[in-house]
């Protein structure tokens, strides 16, 4: 599976000029400014390592995840060469759906540890040059949330409902729900109460699980709580903010069914207008800490499904969030055309607003890249998830080798969902009584669920729990790791030198100390640059001279001649590029040019 990365000497060469009439240098060297972004910008071009804390490492030998296990494996973290770690929800909850249900935002859930904990874990980052991101999730809270508890408690019509979404049901007996939206989840968006004498009550929106109550965002004690939130966890040292499905916090208070073709902010419960001005409350909580040292800005990161690129765009106004995620890239096929569509309008969409781009292959939510590329439709959707969709994990692996070095040559940050740097396919055969996913639950198993990408990570051994516990610990995981992932650990991939995981750590050496590489300029190279870039090539110029080629045709191609080769994610093959493979080049100086 793993293949030798070569590095290869200068050979004999065309002149950068041959590369088109405005060259490489030329055309990006008079924007290398953008290059080195400040303390106070550094989401722009950062590498960002994405931790699920329950699949991470465990630190106490219970089977589950947790910020000792985290603190224990820094050192991994510092040498494969990230900047800045993620985590998904670390906070106290009922873990309904991973953690996503917060019933505190300020109380780490025990399983993970203690506030004093996530504390010096976010204290020994920053001392590695490691900056963290936390998740919140403003859009709804766990039932087991104080608030939700006082609501159960009150009357219809109390304060306390109204931070939430009740209301009486439809149709003579109120036993229709309000309104018929799809449910994120699968099933019903909305659950009835049962009073306290045993009569039907008011039903209750969730769009997720029935254990995720949405608050409601024209209450202003939810205005005001979530911009403490901000607070709070800035005044521990973090540096950034990931807004879970942000964007559907606010809802039309009149309930309408979705229009058939809602316009721009027409859907009840998605991208409404008035979300910007939340967002805008929420970059002035950011501000007050721009200038703090030792980490410099404070950044807010979107989670923003939406289709439509200028909708998308417009949160990332210089008086919102600072970034979000471009999951227009991650949805697409292993094509070059569909590839590129997505880079061009992922690109066009930040420009007007000067906003950087985000890449990413993978995350907690979908399946893991080296499984879905080795599908006849590599492309992801929701409502596409089954089981037992043939893989070819061999070609689904050469692939997402190409896709690490392709996405990380691309201009702005960098983020990479754990254990996609060791190669980890899907775990499609977890026994179903282990599923905990409430997305495989409530479509009563049609949906695989997402548990197949959040199995606990393999570090050593020859089998499991591949050191994902303390040595001589006899928990099971929380969910089973595949008996033959002994190939995929930490410690086998560190010894071969053309491992998945070695691979990565050069990429993310050369992305960290290349200038040309993180945030910048960006220029398409064609057919009439080198007669191997055709419709089949993906090849860009960045700063420097440095160029990326990736091949998706089936053929291997030569080469520019004069050009250094830095790195590949698959051997060549006698001197050409061969196919699903991507090559990072830097061309050298034409003879007459001088330093």
């Amino acid at each position: 599976m793993s293949r030798t990365v070569e590095h290869h000497k200068t050979t004999a060469v065309d002149s950068p000029e041959a590369l088109g009439a405005e060259t490489p240098e030329a055309s990006i060297d008079a924007l290398g400014t953008l290059l080195t972004p400040s303390a106070n910008s550094w989401w722009r071009g950062d590498t960002i390592y994405q931790i699920y804390p329950r699949s991470f490492a465990d630190g106490n030998g219970d089977g589950t995840g947790d910020l000792r296990g985290v603190r224990q494996r820094l050192p991994y973290l510092k040498e494969l060469g990230i900047n800045a770690i993620w985590y998904t929800p670390w906070y106290e909850s009922p873990l309904a759906d991973g953690g996503y249900d917060v019933a505190d935002y300020r109380r780490i859930d025990p399983a993970f540890g203690d506030l004093a904990e996530a504390e010096a874990l976010i204290q020994d980052a920053l001392a590695l040059g490691i900056r963290t991101i936390v998740d919140v999730v403003p859009n709804h809270v766990s039932a087991a949330h104080r608030w939700f508890q006082q609501a159960l408690a009150a009357e219809p019509g109390s304060p306390e409902r109204a931070r939430f979404w009740f209301h009486p049901g439809l149709g003579e007996n109120g036993d229709q729900p309000p309104t018929h939206w799809p449910n994120n989840f699968a099933g019903p968006t909305w659950t009835r109460l049962t009073n306290e004498d045993g009569t039907p009550g008011e039903w209750y929106l969730h769009l997720f699980d029935p254990e995720q109550p949405d608050l409601n965002w024209s209450h202003p004690e939810v205005v005001q709580e979530h911009e403490d939130i901000l607070r709070f966890w800035f005044d521990r040292g973090v540096a950034g903010i990931r807004i879970d499905s942000a964007a559907l916090l606010v809802k039309d208070p009149a309930l309408p069914e979705i229009p058939e073709n809602p316009g721009p902010g027409e859907h009840p419960n998605t991208d409404r207008d008035e979300l910007h001005t939340i967002y805008r409350g929420w970059r002035r909580v950011a501000e007050e800490y721009r200038d703090r040292a030792p980490l410099g800005g404070r950044a807010l990161i979107g989670e923003i499904w939406l289709p439509d690129a200028e909708r998308f765009a417009a949160y990332l106004r210089p008086d919102e969030m600072h970034t979000a995620f471009n999951f227009d890239f991650m949805t697409r096929q292993w094509k070059a055309e569909e590839l590129r569509a997505s880079i061009d309008l992922m690109r066009d969409a930040h420009a007007p607003i000067g906003a950087p781009c985000t890449w990413v292959l993978s995350n907690h939510d979908v399946t893991r890249v080296v499984t879905r590329y080795g599908r006849e439709d590599s492309s992801f959707e929701f409502l596409k998830k089954r089981r037992g969709i043939p893989t070819d994990l061999a070609l689904g692996t050469r692939r997402a080798r190409a896709a690490a070095l392709l996405t990380a040559a691309l201009p702005g940050s960098l983020y990479i969902w754990q254990g996609d740097e060791l190669g980890l396919p899907e775990v499609e055969d977890l026994p179903d009584e282990e599923r905990q996913d409430p997305m495989y639950h409530r479509s009563n198993g049609v949906d695989p669920g997402r548990d197949g990408c959040r199995v606990p990570l393999p570090w050593s051994g020859q089998e499991p729990p591949f050191g994902f516990e303390p040595e001589g610990s006899t928990a099971p995981t929380w969910l089973s790791q595949p008996a033959d992932w002994n190939t995929y650990t930490v410690e086998a991939q560190r010894k071969d030198p053309g491992s998945m995981l070695n691979l990565y750590r050069r990429m993310l050496e050369f992305r960290e100390r290349d200038a040309a590489l993180g945030d910048g300029p960006f220029r398409w190279l064609t057919a009439s640059d080198h007669a191997g870039f055709g419709p089949e090539v993906l090849a860009f110029a960045r700063a420097d001279g440095f160029i990326s080629v990736t091949n998706f045709s089936g053929e291997p191609f030569a080469l520019p001649e004069r050009a250094q080769l830095l790195l590949s994610s698959s051997p060549l093959e006698g001197g050409l590029l061969p196919a699903d493979t991507t090559a990072w080049l830097r061309l050298t100086q034409h003879p007459s040019r001088t330093n």
